[in-house]
């Protein structure tokens, strides 16, 4: 069908591009130790760009099995909102040599049977029930679990033809503990191929009971303001405001905070990077929603800018290449969006750490993206004093991105994966009301 779609856009003076993806999931939902939901899930679908007299159509179907008329109304349909739409055209990217990233399908996860799937999630389930007959009613557990394979590919006018399938699966937990007071804890996993999965469950609800007896135990922090650690999760948060700042949309409509590469943003401790060609990883892809190959760009090297995150359209827009850095789905077209986020720079053993350290925060959504001013809500923190740790919660961190970035003096030896976000802990000055 995709053949008969392109030999009707040939016939039109149009420059055209054709993505489209097919792709099935399954998901379980455990609440209180109950498997409460199974699904099963089947998607696909044809997204469609025309670019005509410097303005750009863009339509989609649902499904990969339409008759030849219907393909010539949904191509009239789509060129149709190129000559009445206000949307302006920069072109399409030019065919460019792709190399395949591996470890991004496991037949494993691709062959899985639902029925099989249900076992695992039930088995979720079980170990849940497990803990709460140990450990008693004042604890909740829920969880969540999923698998999926899909396979997408584009094709364009400029010779672009290029087609992927991966596979991924997650599982979540999340413990509460309520007795007069409220302990709360959660692991997550995601990975591209099948998880020895006893194991990671056990680890997960390990680390998540961990959490639940901190948050349980933890008050409210005097106020503190100095040098401390953040622990990867908060330092996701954090760098979510930041990275915003790097997209060449924003960079381009003068939402950013930065506007030229080479000048210094950070300190020299400190190096991020966006990597699409990591084996196996999570947000890993051969190439880009636009077609263009994906590639590991060094956002910050050691303080200093390097790249922003570009698609095509927003590259020939700041007169520089394309990151590989367009994502989307046949819904929509694409967009700027992020890969694997890797946080570097300078190295020291920040594991024995003692002092104050910020697990989790909650709210940056909350902040100001051009100014970098935010206030968090620690969900988690805990202050080592001695070998003793002291929990603390409720507080609040504030401060401001920018000025956080440049007193950076040491990241961990050890990074954690938490999604497509890979980063050590980070050692800064902040502070806390």
């Amino acid at each position: 069908m995709i053949d008969e779609l392109i030999k009707i856009l040939n016939r039109e003076n149009v420059e055209w591009e054709v993505y489209w993806e097919i792709g099935r999931g399954s998901s379980f939902k455990i609440e209180k130790c109950e498997l409460e939901r199974a699904q099963r899930k089947y998607h696909s679908g044809i997204g469609l760009r025309v670019g005509y007299n410097g303005k750009q159509g863009f339509s989609y179907i649902t499904g990969l099995t339409h008759s030849k008329e219907d393909l010539e109304k949904f191509v009239k349909k789509t060129i149709k909102l190129a000559k009445v739409g206000e949307v302006k055209f920069y072109g399409f990217p030019e065919k460019k040599s792709i190399k395949k990233v591996s470890g991004i399908y496991d037949k494993q996860i691709a062959k899985l049977e639902f029925e099989e799937a249900l076992e695992l999630g039930r088995g979720i389930s079980k170990k849940e029930s497990e803990l709460r007959d140990k450990y008693g009613r004042s604890y909740t557990f829920s969880g969540r679990l999923a698998f999926g394979v899909a396979k997408d590919g584009i094709v364009n006018s400029n010779g672009i033809e290029m087609k992927e399938e991966g596979t991924a699966m997650s599982f979540s937990v999340y413990i509460v503990r309520k007795d007069g007071k409220v302990g709360t804890g959660d692991y997550y996993k995601a990975s591209r191929t099948m998880m020895d999965f006893e194991r990671e469950l056990e680890k997960g609800l390990e680390k998540a009971m961990q959490e639940v007896e901190l948050s349980y135990n933890a008050k409210p922090l005097e106020s503190f303001d100095g040098e401390l650690v953040l622990e990867p999760h908060s330092v996701a948060s954090i760098l979510g405001l930041f990275i915003s700042n790097l997209r060449g949309d924003n960079v381009y409509h003068r939402r950013s905070r930065f506007n030229k590469l080479g000048e210094s943003v950070a300190s020299e401790a400190f190096t991020l990077i966006d990597d699409a060609t990591l084996e196996g990883k999570i947000a890993s892809y051969s190439f880009d929603g636009e077609g263009n190959p994906s590639q590991r760009t060094v956002l910050v090297e050691s303080g200093i800018l390097k790249n922003f995150i570009l698609d095509e359209t927003y590259a020939r827009l700041l007169k520089m290449e394309s990151t590989g850095n367009a994502v989307r789905d046949f819904r929509t077209p694409p967009h700027i969006g992020t890969s694997n986020i890797i946080v570097e720079g300078r190295e020291e053993k920040l594991e024995d750490f003692e002092g104050v350290v910020i697990k989790k925060v909650f709210g940056e959504h909350t902040a100001n993206q051009i100014s970098g001013d935010f206030s968090l809500t620690v969900e988690l923190g805990y202050v080592v004093k001695n070998g003793e740790v002291i929990p603390f919660k409720d507080n609040m961190f504030v401060g401001n991105v920018f000025e956080f970035v440049k007193s950076i003096t040491a990241v961990g030896k050890k990074k954690e994966e938490l999604g497509a976000f890979i980063s050590p802990r980070v050692l800064g000055v902040g502070r806390i009301v």
